[in-house]
């Protein structure tokens, strides 16, 4: 299993960041343009919640994609987890 850790410093209370990280409206106006990301079903807008599932579809690698996942673990605003159920990067 590989692990991604990422942190960054920011000036904000933890309520605020858990909020904005969990937007899901946040996140398709923040990812790289070309790829052109929108979530198409389950919670397609506002953020997410434990159990919720969300579907994007996007452009990479020059191929239209979709993906699935679910909010596996919700623990607000400490953390949350979302797991892959369907899609081409599943297995990474």
């Amino acid at each position: 299993m590989i692990k991604i850790l990422t942190q960054i410093e920011i000036e904000a209370t933890i309520d605020v960041c858990f909020d904005m990280a969990s937007d899901i409206d946040i996140h398709t106006q923040t990812v790289w343009p070309h790829t052109k990301e929108r979530a198409i079903a389950g919670t397609t807008s506002g953020m997410v919640r434990g159990g919720d599932t969300v579907t994007f579809e996007a452009r990479h690698f020059l191929i239209r994609q979709k993906h699935t996942s679910l909010i596996s673990n919700y623990v607000r605003p400490y953390h949350f987890v979302d797991e892959m159920l369907r899609g081409t990067f599943k297995s990474m």
